[in-house]
């Protein structure tokens, strides 16, 4: 512990040997070294009244609250040791660590932002931008770590998070993947199918949820997954049984509720399927996706007034979505409502052209 030697220096020079700053000292710091924490605080603690303005005191005593989770006070003895040595990067370092640990992630982004740009530095400053939803930023700080650190797995999977939620889906997926495969982890498996799930690349989605589950059958979502990739891989049957399992290990899995009711209005179970979407609409009663299932599931059931009542919702919620508006215009149209039924196609045909644009 080399600050803790240094203040034994200090503490002899300034007290003589075998003096009670000593003796605290000593007793602090073997505490400390066994795991006593809550000893070795109340030891600084009696040695802070005595030597009130050692900065070594006051890191250590932080380091012994921080790991109690009393990250306030740790931030308290931190901030009043860096008050009488600003340009210790160690300390502001562990001041940083101990926002970060707090969820003061704004606050750890100011003092890292203070520090030297080393590796760590920046991976800790692109773990808080990600968290703060600033995921951008994490990108161009995290690059930049890669592009010294290409081996790194934490670095890989922080960039490829951050990528995913940015949109840059391909180029977060290869490095999920390559954290999955390389640590194997259930985790990145499971973002990894998820994400290629999104991309329409089915087989991989399959492939990586597969691992997810391997690795990790009781992994939350790997079996919801499978179920929602299977469908468009012409398996309904395994779809349904996947979804089933998901259900039954969480009742309130709403994605496993909202696919199960889908695939069984596919199957013409329609009974079931209404039970599993009513879940869904229960469990996040302001999503579009189940609204839009169900007014489909509605339409099949011939109640074409509730159903257009919901794909109204839809397109009032989700306006730029085109698939709604062409379901609707053909429930107008059925309802004898030609203008209405014109004016949802011409906003189909719009949203079309402009995504085949794009």
């Amino acid at each position: 512990m080399r600050v803790a030697i240094a203040f034994l220096v200090l503490v002899c020079a300034a007290a003589g040997q075998g003096s009670p700053a000593e003796q605290l000292f000593n007793e602090a710091v073997a505490a400390q070294k066994r795991g006593d924490d809550t000893l070795a605080i109340r030891k600084y603690q009696e040695l802070l009244k005595l030597r009130p303005d050692v900065i070594e005191v006051r890191a250590n005593l932080g380091a012994a609250l921080s790991r109690q989770g009393r990250f306030d006070e740790a931030i308290t003895q931190y901030r009043a040791a860096l008050a009488k040595d600003g340009g210790n990067s160690a300390l502001r370092m562990n001041l940083a660590l101990a926002q970060y640990k707090k969820g003061a992630f704004a606050e750890a982004v100011k003092e890292l932002k203070l520090l030297p740009n080393d590796p760590r530095t920046a991976t800790l400053l692109g773990d808080c931008y990600s968290r703060l939803g600033q995921d951008e930023q994490a990108i161009a700080v995290l690059r930049a770590v890669e592009a010294t650190q290409p081996d790194d797995l934490g670095v890989a999977w922080l960039l490829g998070s951050a990528l995913i939620r940015a949109g840059h889906k391909r180029d977060g997926l290869e490095r999920v993947e390559k954290v999955a495969k390389a640590g194997n982890s259930a985790e990145a498996y499971l973002l990894a199918g998820r994400t290629a799930l999104k991309m329409n690349e089915f087989e991989r989605a399959r492939d990586d949820g597969d691992a997810a589950l391997r690795l990790n059958p009781q992994l939350p979502g790997a079996m919801t997954l499978r179920g929602m990739v299977l469908p468009y891989l012409g398996d309904n049957t395994g779809a349904m049984a996947a979804l089933r399992k998901a259900i039954e290990a969480d009742p309130k899995d709403f994605d496993a509720n909202l696919n199960l009711g889908a695939v069984l209005h596919t199957e013409r179970q329609l009974d079931t399927a209404r039970q599993h979407l009513e879940r869904a609409l229960t469990l996040e009663p302001e999503s579009s996706l189940a609204r839009y299932e169900m007014a489909r599931l509605e339409r099949t059931e011939g109640k074409l007034e509730a159903s257009v009542k919901d794909f109204e919702k839809v397109i009032h919620d989700e306006p730029a979505w085109p698939q709604p508006h062409i379901e609707l215009s053909a429930l107008y149209y059925r309802l004898n409502r030609p203008k209405d039924g014109e004016r949802e196609r011409a906003a189909f045909d719009k949203l079309n052209a402009a995504a085949e644009k794009r």
